[in-house]
């Protein structure tokens, strides 16, 4: 039998290392399960004594349950020792053997049991045992398996573990010490002498924690005003006594249970057996800060953006926004010369945030007051805030024009303007009904829309009413909202025809730039173009595709793409944007000419389609409607005539406009001789004709429209028995009230026949018009000449900024002359380029 190597015994020296941590963690192991019930059972004792469970136990209970802890703890110290068991050397190498494949330290430890004396097997034998040193040199030390969820299925080491961190966090290990000072609790504090305890709980909006009397040494003690101080005594009664100067009494209490808030900086002293005494010191509490953070921004509806920031060391609780009229810098001027009524201070909230901290924060006032009375007047705005203990903090005050919704169109302003002095005060009653009755005299040349009209006359009358009979604020606040909604009617209009409304939007933007409106405002109306224009283009759409062979024999037609449009549209708000509103000014003229040179053709061989034919019939009811209205209300005015000279020529109008009523060849059937009834019912029945030979038409809007024309209908008949019932004031209601649904109608009908011929024709004219726009490009996508060669000598920079484009092309030439990695040749004429130019 062969003889060990002397590489095996080197590989066995080399084990020395891992068996002894392998050995230690073994140790660690056996440890863990034989002992965790008894530190199981200790950690839950020390945690009930850190939170004091002790003090308030009779003493049975007290030593009953010292007594079970302490035979727990004693039977898992027994159980404990009885399994442990210290591992031997040899465990500790079976065990790092059974790590390494193929057991090489078992296999250095056997002897060759054949083939002693053949060369050729010891040869091999040595190999072997080589090779098993080999592995055994890259042995490591097992690491100790301390888990022991198969002994404890309960978890209850967990949650022993669980209460003592809690108890050493919120408790206090001190506390265990007093088990053996007075084991009983507070009845044996009797016995054994006085004893105290003390707590000290800031108030909540600070979010300290509560402060344990007993842990804090004698000396200063700083805390937040407010904060409630709560002893409790034991022992013989009057052994203990409270000197305290902090809660404003300065009072001596020696009772069981003394507590108090701290309201001002002074002394807490416990007098007697274990006394301590503290010096008490406020924590300076500031109050809030609020400020205005950046310049108020105006939209062009009237919301006003005020941003603000407030801070506070606690938090911010609440806040308001205070807005008083600046009488000293009003335009005491027209009707602000008479003495104004008083009017309260206009307060908003402050907005918070809903989560988060509220020590410091940065929010936005967020308010559209374009109806309130002191809109476009000088006011100062005052920010304040309040914290948790009622400290108030004021901003300075911000002197501004209080923001509200602009009007452009002079009427509306005009009618704005009487509100305003309407509402400064109501002796200016009769001046601003004296105003619009002059402002309205010849409505054929300011109003734009009958029913803004008729509804202004109504609100005229009804103020001069008020005025005679003494004004009060309620009428007054009536005839007010009733103006505001008039203004809104001229300013915006409702309007059915996409031309007149693309031009009413070319008007206010014109109107706007010329009066230097914010560039919100701006924005927004820019925004309110794009949408006319796209109305406006997706009905010469809709007619070019009915009429598309007489429209393209027309040599005149000014044709323009939608991305032709969009580039203008674009290079309008560019130039808006960068301040050069002379330029914009022209491109908008421009544009303007544009639009009214294109032409709008009908179907060929002057066929209308179902769909044109609903239009125009429902057209020729709305003008007809219209007429009615305007005699209803001449006949109203000579109700009221009381010399009657006017109500003879208002008849003879009546009878003028009854005459021409029968003289056009309408759809509207009216008859000679006709009362304003019977041509109001003539009118509900075309309607209802109408309705019924309506094209099929599906989609929100086709629905919109037939609900428009019903609401219509019955308002036709409202007023058709208003003027049965000789009530000509609410027959006027009534049909403004058809007018207005006529026009809905409209609107609606002419969207829904425009996305049904899209949907049918769609793809065929995209295909078409890809097809057209290809042939008259040159293979270098330019427009064809005159006479369709190849090439153009139009401007290229047409329309476009040549010097901000030759700039561009400067700075590009000088970026890739800069570049040394391109061709020698290309530098070249880079280089000659720059040269040149």
């Amino acid at each position: 039998m062969t003889q060990t190597p002397r590489t095996a015994d080197a590989a066995l020296k080399s084990l020395a290392r891992p068996m002894r941590l392998t050995r230690m963690g073994m140790v660690a192991e056996r440890a863990t399960r034989a002992f965790w019930p008894l530190s199981t059972v200790l950690l839950l004792i020390l945690a009930a004594l850190a939170f004091g469970v002790q003090d308030h136990l009779p003493a049975e209970a007290l030593w009953a349950g010292l007594g079970l802890g302490a035979a727990a703890a004693l039977w898992a110290l027994v159980a404990g020792v009885r399994r442990f068991r210290w591992p031997s050397s040899a465990e500790a190498l079976a065990r790092l053997d059974q790590t390494l494949p193929g057991r090489p330290i078992t296999a250095l430890g056997d002897h060759q049991a054949i083939g002693g004396g053949d060369a050729g097997s010891e040869a091999v034998w040595r190999a072997h045992l080589a090779r098993m040193a080999e592995r055994v040199k890259q042995a490591r030390a097992v690491r100790p398996d301390l888990r022991v969820s198969g002994l404890d299925r309960f978890g209850l080491r967990y949650v022993a573990a669980t209460l003592f961190i809690t108890s050493v966090i919120f408790g206090s290990l001190w506390r265990v010490a007093d088990v053996a000072v007075r084991p009983g609790g507070p009845e044996a504090a009797l016995a054994s002498g006085p004893a105290w305890e003390g707590w000290v709980e800031p108030p909540a909006y600070t979010a300290k924690p509560t402060l344990y009397l007993n842990d804090i040494p004698a000396g200063e003690l700083a805390v937040p005003e407010g904060s409630r101080v709560t002893l409790r005594f034991y022992g013989e009664v009057g052994a203990l006594a409270l000197r305290e100067t902090v809660s404003g009494q300065d009072a001596a209490s020696d009772g069981m249970g003394p507590s108090f808030d701290i309201t001002r900086a002074g002394r807490i002293a416990i007098e007697g057996p274990g006394g301590r005494g503290w010096d008490i010191l406020l924590s300076p509490d500031t109050p809030p800060i609020v400020a205005f953070s950046g310049e108020m921004q105006r939209k062009a509806d009237g919301e006003m953006n005020q941003p603000f920031t407030a801070s506070d060391d606690y938090g911010v609780v609440s806040g308001l926004a205070t807005i008083t009229l600046n009488l000293e810098a009003v335009d005491r001027r027209h009707g602000l010369t008479a003495a104004p009524e008083p009017r309260d201070a206009l307060v908003l909230d402050l907005p918070m945030p809903i989560s988060g901290d509220r020590q410091s924060f940065d929010e936005m006032i967020v308010e559209n007051l374009s109806q309130h009375p002191w809109v476009g007047l000088p006011v100062s705005i005052v920010l304040s805030v309040e914290d948790a203990q009622g400290q108030p903090g004021r901003s300075e005050a911000l002197a501004t024009t209080l923001p509200g919704r602009r009007f452009f169109d002079p009427l509306a302003k005009a009618i704005i303007e009487q509100r305003r002095d309407l509402l400064w005060t109501r002796a200016n009653g009769a001046r601003a009904a004296s105003i619009l009755r002059a402002v309205s005299f010849q409505p054929e040349e300011v109003f734009r829309d009958s029913s803004a009209y008729l509804r202004l006359r109504v609100a005229i009358r009804r103020l001069e009413a008020g005025v005679a009979d003494g004004l009060t604020p309620e009428a007054r606040d009536e005839v007010a909202q009733a103006l505001w909604d008039i203004a809104v009617l001229v300013e915006e209009g409702d309007l059915s025809d996409a031309l007149e409304r693309l031009r009413r939007a070319q008007d206010r933007l014109s109107e706007a730039m010329r009066n230097g409106a914010s560039d919100e405002e701006i924005a927004d109306l820019m925004q309110e173009m794009r949408e006319a224009m796209q109305d406006y283009m997706r009905q010469l759409a809709e007619q070019s595709q009915q009429d598309g062979q007489q429209q393209a024999e027309n040599q005149d037609t000014r044709e323009i793409t939608g991305d032709q449009l969009q580039q203008m549209l674009d290079r309008l708000q560019e130039l808006m944007e960068q301040g050069r509103m002379a330029e914009a000014q022209q491109l908008l003229e421009q544009l303007r000419q544009m639009m009214e040179n294109m032409q709008v053709t009908q179907g060929p061989g002057g066929q209308q389609s179902p769909g044109q034919q609903a239009m125009d019939g429902l057209a020729q009811t709305l003008r007809d409607q219209q007429g009615l209205s305007d005699e209803a209300f001449r006949d109203l005015q000579e109700q009221f005539n009381q010399n009657g000279q006017q109500g003879e020529q208002g008849e003879g109008e009546g009878q003028q406009g009854q005459g021409e009523g029968q003289a056009q060849d309408g759809q509207g059937g009216q008859q000679p001789g006709q009362s304003l009834a019977e041509r109001q019912q003539t009118l509900r029945d075309e309607l209802n004709r109408l309705q019924q030979n309506l094209p099929g038409v599906g989609g929100a809007e086709g629905q919109a429209a037939r609900d428009a024309l019903d609401r219509a209908g019955r308002a036709m008949d409202r007023a058709e028995d208003a003027l049965r019932g000789d009530d000509l004031a609410g027959a006027l209601d009534d049909q403004a009230e058809a007018i207005d649904a006529l026009r809905d109608g409209m609107r609606n009908l002419g969207e829904a026949l425009a996305q049904q011929q899209q949907n049918q024709q769609g793809d065929q004219g995209e295909a078409m018009g890809r097809a057209n726009a290809d042939q008259q490009r040159d293979p270098l996508g330019r427009d064809r000449g005159a006479q369709g060669q190849i090439g153009s000598q139009e401007d290229m920079l047409q329309g476009a900024d040549i010097y901000g484009r030759a700039r561009e092309l400067l700075d590009e030439i000088r970026r890739r002359s800069a570049d040394q990695q391109r061709p020698e040749a290309e530098l070249d004429y880079l280089k000659r380029l720059l040269d040149r130019f």
